[in-house]
């Protein structure tokens, strides 16, 4: 139990800095993903084959990826207020400047420098919440920081396609008044951020001096006792001697498999709504939201069931054979009945990233949770790269969507099948990496309880 002072600081920090940060995810995710809604008009206006938009979507992430390490290292250099609120203020005018895409190689060269101006965002709020929460109060500030994403699922079909109806006012396209003013939002955002944040719990004026030494002692006593319960700093796990574990490399492909599948609803969900006919640009905004609305209500169920059976292994395989049946459903049925089974996908899709992530938690010791989570991560988000690509290139091949949908059915129903090889996701599961022993002494503590101590995240990290 926290001393007065330091839940009075605590309460503080909800009320003004968490919220603040699920602003900024939201912002984040609808810059990143609302070219889904502008596919057909950006299509025809600039050139773009399907196989060109899909690399487009995709190359974000492939910036992203490579840029991820340098930002971080930057952000210790420069501090959290003055690196978040340049990621802020880099990736809006980035996302404004999509407004005046007149090519393929600018298209193309918009789409990377969104991904160098995103990278380390997501990484660099959880370091910020490493040094401004104790251990108690972090995974309920990132679990309200990560619903940003969800949210904004849901939101950015309606307000994108109620700024596609722009089109035409003053001889501008739908599709570039929406970049523009979802870029501005982000611009003016980076200024509150910078407004609003300090890098530093000593910077804080709006907490009282009582409130910083007791949190920064609270944060501080924390770490230290995690130091000793480990005989010190643990030791550094090769992420080349990982992936000699087979069990790594399921989880690789397992969360790789995820993220192609969730990346090609995103980016191609608008397209497909759009082929029912006879809707309006904000109809299909509104029409793209009921999956993602679904998708948060199987986020919700899911984890409270896995949570209280204790074995994520058969929650997870369920959500992705309902992933995979729903993308097969899709292919047969009339687009009316189609959205009702993307509905059913995206429920099953959406919700399985964080149900998955329980698993290498469980698996893994706290020596190589750390790299382990890192490089399941950094790799399992390529599927973001992968998705769009492939999906434009088997449009332009067939002319239709329906391969692609048949490819995600493939895809959801082999990781499926591959999560029942899976060690790990129950409460009795043993770590598998463990210390060696010493001759004279006790084994040190290992157990799912020691992996937790690292957390997990999309990609954005």
């Amino acid at each position: 139990m926290h001393s007065p002072a330091v839940q009075s600081a605590v309460r503080k920090i909800f009320r003004r800095v968490v919220p603040l940060f699920f602003v900024m995810f939201v912002a984040n995710y609808m810059d990143r993903v609302n070219l889904g809604f502008a596919q057909d008009e950006l299509r025809a206006d600039v050139g773009l084959s399907a196989a060109a938009f899909g690399l487009g979507a995709g190359i974000f992430f492939i910036a992203y990826a490579i840029f991820e390490v340098p930002s971080n290292v930057l952000m210790e250099r420069f501090g959290p207020k003055v690196w978040l609120t340049r990621i802020m203020i880099s990736w809006g005018v980035v996302a404004t400047a999509m407004a005046f895409v007149n090519s393929v190689e600018m298209f193309y060269a918009l789409r990377f420098l969104l991904g160098v101006a995103e990278a380390g965002f997501f990484p660099a709020v959880i370091y910020y919440f490493s040094r401004w929460l104790p251990d108690s109060h972090r995974g309920r500030a990132t679990s309200i920081f990560l619903m940003g994403s969800g949210t904004a699922t849901v939101i950015v079909g309606p307000v994108s396609g109620a700024l596609m109806e722009m089109h035409g006012i003053w001889g501008h396209a739908g599709w570039q008044w929406m970049f523009f003013i979802e870029g501005v939002f982000s611009v003016v955002l980076g200024f509150v951020v910078y407004r609003f944040l300090d890098s530093g719990v000593e910077q804080a004026t709006w907490l009282t001096d009582e409130e910083k030494s007791g949190l920064v002692a609270a944060i501080d006593a924390e770490q230290e006792e995690r130091d000793a319960r480990r005989g010190g700093k643990a030791a550094k796990v090769s992420r080349w001697k990982l992936l000699a574990d087979p069990q790594m490399l399921l989880f690789l492909w397992i969360y790789f498999a995820i993220n192609v599948a969730l990346y090609a609803v995103t980016f191609w969900l608008p397209s497909i709504v759009d082929d029912i006919g006879g809707v309006s640009d904000f109809q299909v905004g509104l029409l793209t939201a009921v999956p993602w609305l679904c998708a948060l209500v199987a986020l919700f169920v899911s984890g409270r069931v896995s949570d209280r059976i204790g074995k994520r292994r058969p929650v997870l395989v369920v959500l992705l054979l309902l992933g995979g049946s729903g993308t097969l459903l899709a292919v047969f049925v009339s687009p009316w009945v189609g959205l009702g089974a993307l509905c059913l996908a995206a429920m099953g899709f959406k919700p399985a990233s964080p149900v998955f992530w329980t698993i290498p938690q469980s698996y893994l010791d706290a020596r190589a949770a750390a790299p382990g989570i890192a490089l399941i991560n950094s790799i399992g988000n390529l599927g973001g790269f992968v998705a769009p690509t492939a999906f434009g290139i088997i449009e332009d091949t067939t002319g239709s969507t329906k391969g692609g949908l048949v490819g995600l059915t493939v895809v959801g129903f082999l990781a499926a099948l591959s999560v029942l090889l899976v060690r790990g996701g129950g409460r009795n599961d043993r770590v598998r990496t463990r210390p060696a022993r010493a001759a004279a002494a006790p084994a040190p503590e290992t157990g799912p309880g020691a992996a937790r101590t690292a957390h997990p995240g999309p990609s954005t990290a």
